[in-house]
């Protein structure tokens, strides 16, 4: 699962970007609240609880943020529209459920399928998931005490700077000048009184090409994961095609060096 400890005040991460992405979610919230919001009645607790935790968060560690509550407003909305980071809350029940949810930047899936629905059957599309994550998944997630929280790093390849994408496509359209880097930072918590577990995910976007110019191995370096992944995984990702083209590109600029 690629999980590293997290400390409390590592939560939520704040950057210039913070109120030109909240502005967004207002934005959405206000055309496509269907979309990016859904809730049932066993998240509505554990989202209050998520609203204080992180108000409280927020006041400790970044202090001179403002704080203002969105009143009538669903409490995980209203603790959305406090960080740059999207949220959600899970509960057990008979097993693992997604309960409550504001997402506001989904990298190409539908809330709206996924809310109520267990943690297999939120991770049914993604390939060994059944054979090899769903029992250390399980054990994690029933294991995880509010004492320890964790991180992690997930990360793809689109054709639309945008962060707002709920809707599917397949390998990333035109060059690799118009490909950008998304990055998912994701981390897992549980909340003391409910024992719902919050997942966030803050999501980074860049161009390729500013990613070549920080790091002239980056793209090689990506050329070897694409390479290296299992079929399953590169067709699932949405990434058919995309090595063959990096590898021209970087052909080309070989010969004319």
């Amino acid at each position: 699962m690629g999980l590293r400890p997290l400390e409390e005040a590592q939560w939520f991460e704040v950057d210039e970007r913070r109120s030109e992405e909240l502005e967004l979610k207002r934005t959405l919230l206000e055309t496509h609240r269907d979309v990016v919001v859904a809730t049932t009645d066993a998240g509505n607790a554990p989202s209050e609880e998520l609203l204080a935790a992180t108000l409280e968060n927020l006041a400790n560690f970044h202090p001179n943020l403002a704080r203002d509550c969105r009143t009538g407003e669903h409490s995980i909305v209203q603790a959305s529209l406090l960080v740059q980071e999207d949220l959600c809350v899970l509960v057990r029940d008979d097993q693992w459920r997604l309960a409550a949810a504001c997402v506001c930047f989904p990298s190409r899936w539908s809330l709206a399928e996924k809310i109520g629905t267990s943690l297999d059957a939120i991770h049914a599309p993604v390939p060994g998931y059944e054979e090899d994550l769903a029992s250390p998944t399980h054990a994690f997630f029933d294991r995880l005490s509010p004492e320890r929280s964790f991180w992690r790093l997930n990360w793809t390849l689109l054709d639309d700077l945008a962060l707002h994408q709920p809707f599917r496509r397949d390998t990333p359209l035109g060059s690799r000048a118009e490909w950008y880097f998304r990055v998912e930072r994701q981390t897992l918590r549980k909340l003391p009184e409910t024992g719902a577990i919050v997942f966030t995910i803050r999501t980074y976007v860049t161009s390729l090409e500013e990613m070549k110019r920080r790091d002239p191995y980056f793209v090689n370096s990506l050329l070897v994961s694409l390479e290296s992944a299992p079929p399953a995984t590169t067709a699932y990702k949405g990434w058919l095609g995309v090595a063959d083209t990096l590898r021209d590109a970087l052909d080309e600029e070989s010969r004319n060096v």
